[in-house]
């Protein structure tokens, strides 16, 4: 019990830079991440924006970023955070390696989100007269809005476990609490206290996002 009073406040510490590093890039793939996916969506074939150039090269960089293991972006993401952030320790630090990662997976997962609204809604909105950014706005936007919600809930998720990498370069958080206590000392209460924590986190993450994604969904 003492041990756990005295370990109480590194691992309060840890969770509030998990949260630093979770939220930081989840906003960052909110804001990034739509226009980005949109951006895949009507540059494809048949759509109002067809540009096959710019689409295959999109594409291409985001396939780059996703089909890189977190640890190894992390690490080519050194150089670029030191320039940018002025540092490569700490939950600011890696929450921009985790922003570049988290924008390229939530990217994909709106462009899937929108291959999913029939294609006659948005033919009829054309047949209306419709703008193109009148067409995003009130028909592709809306009409993927559940999708939407559900990829920003597997997102989250993963950003917890990619947050939990962090820790492996001085990161911060919950994953570099495990590390050092549970790994390096041997503390294996400690290990455990940090996992149940993480789960937590992804069941409160995973029950939030399925009751708003419902709630949207107009089917």
């Amino acid at each position: 019990m003492d041990s756990f009073i005295e370990f109480l406040p590194d691992l309060l510490k840890a969770f509030w830079e998990t949260l630093q590093m979770v939220g930081i890039s989840f906003f960052f793939s909110i804001i990034l991440g739509i226009p980005l996916g949109l951006f895949l969506f009507i540059t494809d074939k048949g759509l109002f924006w067809e540009n096959k150039f710019l689409n295959l090269f999109s594409g291409l960089l985001i396939n780059v970023v996703r089909s890189t293991p977190y640890v190894i972006l992390l690490v080519l993401l050194l150089p670029l955070t030191q320039m940018l952030i002025g540092s490569t320790i700490g939950p600011i630090a890696a929450s921009f390696s985790l922003s570049v990662a988290a924008i390229a997976f939530y990217a994909r997962l709106v462009q899937v989100s929108l291959c999913e609204v029939d294609k006659g809604v948005i033919e009829a909105a054309t047949a209306y007269g419709a703008t193109p950014f009148q067409i995003i706005k009130n028909v592709l936007l809306p009409e993927a809005l559940p999708g939407l919600m559900r990829g920003l809930t597997v997102t989250g998720i993963s950003l917890v476990g990619y947050s939990a990498m962090a820790g492996i370069v001085g990161g911060g958080g919950v994953g570099d609490l495990a590390i050092r206590f549970g790994y390096y000392r041997y503390e294996t209460d400690i290990m455990i206290i940090t996992v149940v924590i993480l789960i937590i986190l992804v069941q409160i993450l995973q029950v939030f996002g399925d009751s708003i994604a419902t709630k949207v969904d107009k089917k």
